[in-house]
């Protein structure tokens, strides 16, 4: 019998908010484990980038869109909407770092957090609709 992994609040979270990134087509989004690093300030850091102003407040509207949708929560602290290089929502046990490419290349903040475990999210994979086979014969 197969066990069950449950998953704790902030990882539920964290998948979340990254289905709001990968629906406005965030880029090279990672999710950044931080729950076996001492002294962590979250649970989770999620990093993407977009590659404009506009695509990177677009962004953070989604995930705020979609945690408030699925969960009722609202982001505790928000940042960075000034200029839009460097967006940072924070949920607590999850916080969110949207970058523009060039601040995320300067920052480079999953080399800050190297030794923790950093898992890809890339979109999942499209279903394919199943045709509706005929029989010779058969007529439509």
């Amino acid at each position: 019998m197969a066990v069950k992994k449950v998953k704790s609040a902030s990882e539920m979270l964290a998948g979340i908010i990254v289905e709001g990134i990968l629906e406005k087509k965030g880029e090279s989004a990672v999710k950044i484990d931080l729950r076996t690093m001492k002294n962590a300030v979250a649970d989770f850091f999620i990093v993407c980038h977009g590659t404009s102003r506009a695509q990177v407040e677009a962004i953070s509207d989604s995930v705020q869109m979609e945690v408030k949708k699925a969960v009722g929560q609202n982001v505790w602290k928000k940042e960075g909407f000034e200029n839009a290089e460097w967006i940072l929502l924070d949920y607590f046990d999850v916080v969110v770092h949207i970058f523009q490419e060039e601040a995320r290349k300067f920052y480079r903040l999953e080399d800050l957090w190297a030794d923790a475990e950093i898992t890809e999210c890339k979109p999942a994979p499209p279903v394919k609709k199943r045709t509706k086979k005929t029989t010779e014969g058969d007529t439509e």
